[in-house]
């Protein structure tokens, strides 16, 4: 199955005012998630970052609003700045990586004894 991926904003700064505009963003924080479900199993990984942005007055600008559709065009400032294959890669390799693991934590048993079952659990 493709893996789907999932734009999160959790924060932005923005200047009070710069070049005459309020609410100037300047950096926005994100987490960009791919998740995929192989038999029965959902596996994911998320990349996170900051980006950083500079307004040039008289260049065109977009007023920071309380929306899903300016979430939108911040997502889409994100997609022009960022290296998306090289995001979207990353992130397929640590889902494979978690399909088909390549390494194990082994345990000597007297150090690290398996957890035990309640006996409600041995009654079932």
């Amino acid at each position: 199955m493709a893996i789907t991926y999932k734009w999160e904003i959790p924060q932005m700064n923005a200047h009070i005012e710069a070049e005459g505009k309020d609410n100037v963003i300047y950096t926005v924080h994100w987490r960009y998630t791919g998740s995929q479900e192989t038999a029965g199993m959902n596996y994911s990984s998320t990349e996170i970052g900051t980006q950083d942005y500079t307004y040039i007055g008289g260049t065109p600008f977009v007023p920071y609003e309380n929306t899903e559709a300016f979430e939108i065009i911040v997502q889409g400032w994100l997609e022009e700045s960022l290296d998306m294959a090289f995001i979207r890669s990353n992130i397929a390799a640590a889902i494979e990586k978690e399909i088909a693991p390549l390494n194990e934590d082994l345990y000597f048993t007297w150090m690290n004894p398996q957890p035990t079952t309640s006996p409600l659990n041995d009654e079932e």
